[in-house]
C-alpha cells in the first residue's frame, strides 16, 4: 500500500503537455475528448508532441482517419493504426500500450464511454509506463457528450468554421480543481496549432 501511495504522489507531480498557455494535459494520465470534432482535437494534440502516435480504433467502424484531413495538424506518417476486431481487445490494447512506455501518445477512438474500472487500469498502466522513460499520455475519443468515468480531464470540441477561418468551439468540461471553460479556437495556417480566445461569458466570470 505504501508503494502505491508513493506512486500516486509521483504521478501528481508528473510533467504536462502544453497545448496552449491556458491548456496543459498531465502526462501519465488518461484524458477524454468528445463532441463532433473530437478527432480534430486528437490530431491537434498529436501535432504538439514528438515521436510516434498509436491510434486504436474498432475494425468494424466504417469511418477511419483521412490523411488529407490530418495534414493541417500533423504528419500522418507518424501514426501507427491498430484495428482490433473484438470490443474487449480495444481497451486491452490501450492498457498494454500505455504500460509499455514505448509510445508517448496513445489514442483510443472508442465506440462508447468506458466505465470506471478500465479507466483506472489505464491510469495505473500509464504510471507504470512512466517508470520506463517519459510518462505517456492517453486520450480516449468518445461519441456524443462522452462520459468516461475517472478521466483526468474531459474536452468537447465542435466545428464552427467561417468562410474566413477554420474555427472550433472548445470546452473544458471536466478537470480536477479547475472550472469549466469555453474557448473559440482558430487555425490561421497549417501546423501552426490553434489560437484560443475565451468566450465573453468566461471572461466576465473570471
Amino acid at each position: 500500500m505504501s508503494a502505491h501511495l508513493l506512486d500516486r504522489k509521483a504521478k501528481r507531480t508528473a510533467a504536462g503537455l502544453a497545448l496552449h498557455p491556458q491548456i496543459t494535459l498531465q502526462l501519465g494520465r488518461v484524458h477524454e475528448a468528445c463532441g463532433p470534432a473530437r478527432r480534430s482535437f486528437a490530431t491537434w494534440l498529436a501535432g504538439q508532441t514528438q515521436g510516434p502516435v498509436l491510434w486504436i480504433s474498432p475494425a468494424w467502424e466504417p469511418g477511419q482517419l483521412n490523411p488529407d484531413g490530418m495534414m493541417p495538424f500533423v504528419d500522418p506518417g507518424r501514426f501507427i493504426f491498430v484495428h482490433p476486431t473484438r470490443a474487449e481487445d480495444i481497451l486491452w490494447c490501450l492498457e498494454e500500450a500505455l504500460r509499455s512506455g514505448a509510445i508517448p501518445l496513445i489514442i483510443g477512438d472508442l465506440p462508447g464511454a468506458p466505465s470506471l474500472t478500465p479507466v483506472r487500469r489505464m491510469h495505473l498502466a500509464a504510471e507504470q509506463g512512466g517508470t520506463l522513460g517519459r510518462a505517456p499520455l492517453g486520450l480516449l475519443l468518445t461519441p456524443g457528450d462522452g462520459g468516461a468515468q475517472g478521466v483526468e480531464t474531459r474536452w468537447h470540441m465542435a466545428a464552427n468554421h467561417t468562410q474566413e477561418a477554420r474555427r472550433w468551439t472548445l470546452t473544458r468540461r471536466r478537470a480536477r480543481a479547475l472550472p469549466p471553460v469555453t474557448w473559440q479556437a482558430t487555425q490561421t495556417k497549417p501546423r501552426a496549432g490553434l489560437n484560443l480566445q475565451r468566450t465573453a461569458t468566461d471572461e466576465v466570470s473570471t
